[in-house]
Order: structure tokens, then sequence, then C-alpha cells
């Protein structure tokens, strides 16, 4: 069943142009990725479909609720976590709790909730003494706090250390499995490509591509790379002419030789035949960042 609904939606500022005829749904129970670079238009999505703002046109359903028409309903039963959110520097973690708790008519409790994410032993630690992991953390209990049918994260671990990152990834799962629909807004491929069940790729305020993350890098091919350091030089034709390859570069003293099929195979075995030694050899499938910089021909950070 479709949770939310989002057909041709349009939001200008002036003469630019954010979101221009964006349509996709989101299933029950799935956690489901806008994946843009910054500027896209991803942010803006999302405050439309919670109601934030108005668009300028298209149709937007989120639970059956219009969100500009039906905000204070929609408000009770989906929970947000904006991307420059931020509390008063004195006010308390429990404070902060209770204070939330106030605006639900059905919240959950709001200790179990810190403890479920880590942080009940700072319920009494101002907010300007929180780590960056902390204030995520809280972010997501704040947003989780009325009970929500679904959870908006908007840049959930942005300037996060890679430990944070990956604690907080298993706090999205365990939300997930909780029984909470989740829409993830991010930038970082390998968060897309460890979390979320389908995908919506957002680039210059329209959708590129809808899809699970093996469904888009499919998109690319079967494609491989074999990268190695050659122990002596070797004559590029070599390499090229094999049916296998596809193309070949240089990055510095590394030969970065792209192809499909038995690549590995081929191209060892002609380094074999003329005593070619491959130091430093890697093998890489295609990933989401491929099919990132295919469908938007832009790099990802």
């Amino acid at each position: 069943m479709d949770i939310i609904e989002v057909t041709n939606l349009h939001k200008r500022y002036g003469a630019t142009t954010a979101v221009d005829d964006v349509s996709f749904t989101v299933e029950a129970g799935e956690i489901f990725g806008i994946l843009g670079p910054n500027g896209a238009g991803k942010t803006t999505t999302v405050e439309c479909l919670t109601g934030l703002r108005a668009p300028d046109r298209g149709t937007l359903r989120v639970l059956g609720l219009d969100p500009g028409r039906d905000r204070g309903e929609l408000r009770q039963r989906v929970g947000v976590q904006l991307q420059e959110s931020r509390l008063p520097d004195r006010q308390t973690v429990g404070e902060a709790m209770e204070l939330y708790r106030s605006f639900y008519r059905r919240p959950a409790d709001g200790g179990r909730l810190l403890e479920m994410l880590g942080i009940a032993d700072k319920r009494t630690t101002q907010y300007r003494k929180l780590s960056g992991g902390q204030k995520q953390r809280l972010a997501i209990a704040l947003a989780l706090v009325g009970s929500p049918e679904v959870a908006v994260l908007d840049e959930l671990t942005t300037g996060l250390d890679p430990q944070a990152r990956r604690d907080t990834w298993d706090l999205v799962e365990h939300v997930r499995d909780a029984g909470v629909t989740v829409v993830l807004v991010t930038h970082f491929m390998d968060e897309a490509e460890r979390l979320c069940d389908r995908l919506a790729v957002i680039d210059s305020g329209r959708v590129t591509a809808l899809d699970t993350p093996a469904g888009l890098v499919a998109r690319v091919g079967a494609q491989q790379r074999v990268q190695f350091r050659p122990s002596v030089p070797v004559d590029e034709r070599l390499l090229t002419d094999l049916p296998e390859v596809t193309d070949l570069r240089h990055h510095g003293q590394h030969v970065v030789v792209t192809g499909t099929g038995n690549l590995l195979q081929a191209v060892t075995s002609v380094l074999a035949v003329h005593h070619v030694v491959a130091h430093d050899l890697r093998v890489e499938q295609a990933s989401l960042d491929d099919a990132f910089i295919t469908l938007t021909g832009r790099r990802s950070v």
C-alpha cells in the first residue's frame, strides 16, 4: 500500500525552480531514499511533503492526508528530523523530550526512546554539551516521540564521524523494524546503498531515476574495473585489444582497465604471458556511485 503519493510537484523561489515535476510513491514499511547532490531540491520536496512549505502546484498525499489542508492531523502522525534542526543551548535532553511529548495526543514513552537511542544517561545534560552524534540521536528521538507512522529524516548523518554514522544507520533500521515507514534524504552513496529499499535520484529539481539500489547499479551495466601497478611499462594495445576491455586509463603509476565478462582473467593472463607483474591489484564492481555519475553527470560527496 502506498503511504505517500507525490504527483507532478513544482516549487519555485523567484526565478529559481527548486522542484520541477517530481513524482514518486512510498510503500508502507520501507526505507525510501531521496538521493541527490546539495541543492538538488531534496529538502524542498520533503518540506512540501510535510506541510512546511506550500507547493506551487502538484498533488501530495501522506497517509491519505493533504499536507496543506490537513497540516494539524499530519503533524500528529508524521515525525520530522530537519536538516538544520537545533534546540536552545541550555535546554536539557529531558526538558526537550517532555516539551515535545506535550505536542502529541499519543506520545511515546520518552524514557524508553532515550534508552533505545543510547542517550538515557544524558537526560540532565544541556544541549550545548552534547556531541554531534548525541544531538543526532536526540533529533531522532524527538522525531519519534509522537509515535509516528512515517518518519522523515533529512541529511541525518552530515557532519558525523564514521562510527557515529554507522551507529545512526543501525538506529534507522531499528526504527523501520518497529513498523515506521522512513523517508531518508541523503547525498551519501554508502548511506543510500546500506539503508534504502528504493531510491528516487533527484538532480536539478527533477527525478532522474527511481529504482532499488541494485536496479540503479544495473543501469550502469555489468562493468568491472581492474586496477594495478605494472612492474614494467606495458604496451596498452595488449590490453585494449582484448574483447573484454572497453576502456583503459592511467592514474599516476596505476593502470585502470574497465570492461565486462571475465575481465580479471583476461588481463592477468596477458600480463603473465608478457612477464608483467601486477602489483597492488584491485578489482571493483559497478557501484551506486557509478550509477549516480551516469544519471546526473556529477560525482558524489
